[in-house]
C-alpha cells in the first residue's frame, strides 16, 4: 500500500478505499440499502435512516455526486450510478460478513454499533478471506 512509508490512520483508510471516507461509505451503504426497495432515495429518508440532519445528508450527497457514485440533481432524488451500485453492494457485503463474524465470536447476534465501527478497517483481501472462512465454518 502506498510507497511503504508511514501514514496516519486516516491516510491508510483513504488509500485503501480509493479516497472514500468512513462517513462516505456509511452514506453510500445506506443509499444502496434504501434503493433496494425504491427507485430513488429522498434526502429526508436518508437523513432519518442515519440519524443526521437533512443538511448533513445533502452535503454528503454532494460529495458522493462529485465522486460519481450517485446522481443527485438539485432538489431531486438520489439514484446510484453503476459504480455507486457496485461499491454499495460491496459495502453491504462487507457489513454482513463483519456481522456474521462478530456474531459467531460472541455466540449470537453482533452488536450493530460494533459492526459499524469494525467494518471500515477491513481490506478487500480480508473481506474475501473472511467470506471463505465463514463459508468453511458455516457461520450464521
Amino acid at each position: 500500500m502506498g510507497d511503504g512509508g508511514f501514514y496516519t490512520l486516516k491516510g491508510y483508510m483513504l488509500l485503501e478505499r480509493g479516497g472514500l471516507s468512513a462517513a462516505m461509505e456509511d452514506y453510500l451503504e445506506m443509499i444502496f440499502r434504501i434503493s433496494q426497495g425504491e427507485a430513488a432515495v429522498r434526502i429526508s429518508e436518508l437523513a432519518r435512516a442515519l440519524h443526521v440532519q437533512p443538511s448533513s445528508a445533502s452535503k454528503m450527497a454532494g460529495n458522493l455526486r462529485a465522486a460519481e457514485l450517485i446522481r443527485f440533481p438539485r432538489y431531486g432524488y438520489i439514484t446510484l450510478t453503476p459504480l455507486g451500485a457496485q461499491v454499495g453492494r460491496y459495502l453491504v457485503r462487507r457489513h454482513e460478513l463483519a456481522r456474521r463474524l462478530l456474531g459467531a465470536i460472541n455466540g449470537g447476534e453482533a452488536d450493530l454499533e460494533e459492526v459499524e465501527k469494525v467494518e471500515h478497517f477491513l481490506s478487500r483481501k480480508t473481506v474475501e478471506n473472511l467470506e471463505r472462512f465463514l463459508e468453511q465454518r458455516k457461520a450464521p
